[in-house]
């Protein structure tokens, strides 16, 4: 067999994961396809011994060399995430609690049995109805989390975006941040800490060539950590650590919660009729002067997102 021969079915099995890599690597994903394309890399890096082997089998050093290149980038860009950073010092501690309550469907009393075992201090909700809004209530959410900023469907914009946060702490200022979907921003103090900006945040899936230039600009208009205030953004991103977009959103001054417990590759989201794919969508963003102490990922009976919970470690004032 040529050497031309031997190459050409090895290269080609490779293509995909070799471009999946390139683009990982470079950030140069714009646009759909490839931008949800780049939320499926935890796959890409898991079965990129398919072609690797497929290459050495056929004793093809070039698809050989180009295999092993892509499955280096991919594993590179996977590995890390489970791996924990050190545990933060001594500090005022906050509690969050995130879901996704598709289209209001979620449970409310498991989100709200989960808000007391955790003893959370604020709570981010999106896709808010007001049936569920109701819901809430009358399981008890109030006496938990007496404060709340409830924000509800406006004229235009699509089924079920409405937005809250609950809390227990001192509300300063509320506030909205914009997008086709409600996100409630609240500026809490924190006692023995600096103020505490919290978001519920909710960006448009990408899922169309127009609803993914959208989320570019949404993810781009989220504001950036740093000055007085300490902020927290926590919701429904739509985006994977292996987005572009999200990665320099976090270079704006932000750490994720699951990245600094180890738990950066833990599925939040799985599709309502099937067990795959599950990505990792939605995070709890924190300032990087704020330390996590633990992040939890919980099932939301109800959702195809689950809820998340971190334990925050504020900087003591």
């Amino acid at each position: 067999m040529s050497t031309l021969r031997r190459e050409l079915l090895p290269l080609a099995l490779t293509t995909p994961w070799a471009v999946c890599a390139g683009l990982r690597a470079t950030g140069t994903e714009r646009g759909w396809p490839l931008v949800p394309a780049l939320s499926f890399v935890p796959y890409a890096a898991a079965s990129s011994v398919l072609p690797l082997a497929l290459a050495a089998a056929r004793r093809a050093p070039v698809a050989t060399a180009v295999a092993a290149a892509a499955a280096g980038v991919l594993a590179g860009a996977t590995a890390g995430r489970t791996v924990a950073a050190p545990p933060p010092g001594p500090g005022p501690r906050v509690r969050v609690v995130s879901a996704n309550l598709l289209h209001g469907r979620a449970d409310p009393a498991v989100l709200v049995d989960l808000v007391a075992s955790f003893d959370a201090d604020v709570l981010c909700l999106v896709e808010l109805t007001p049936a569920a809004d109701r819901g809430f209530r009358a399981a008890g959410l109030p006496d938990l989390l007496p404060s709340e900023h409830v924000r509800g469907h406006r004229p235009g914009a699509p089924p079920a975006a409405g937005g809250a946060v609950w809390t227990r702490l001192e509300v300063l200022e509320r506030s909205a941040a914009p997008g086709r979907f409600e996100q409630p921003v609240v500026r809490l103090a924190v006692p023995g800490a600096p103020d505490l900006e919290v978001m519920a945040v909710h960006t448009d899936p990408p899922v169309t060539a127009r609803r993914t230039r959208r989320w570019e600009q949404e993810m781009a208009q989220l504001p950036a950590a740093g000055g007085g205030v300490l902020r927290v953004l926590a919701g429904d991103f739509n985006a994977t650590p292996d987005h572009a977009t999200y990665r320099r959103l976090l270079a704006r001054g932000y750490a994720d919660a699951g990245a600094r417990t180890g738990r950066a590759l833990v599925h939040t989201w799985t599709p309502e009729r099937r067990p795959q794919p599950r990505l990792t969508l939605d995070h709890v963003l924190a300032d990087r002067r704020i330390g996590v102490a633990s992040f939890q990922v919980h099932d939301l009976p109800g959702s195809d997102h689950r809820a998340l919970a971190a334990e925050l470690v504020l900087p003591p004032v």
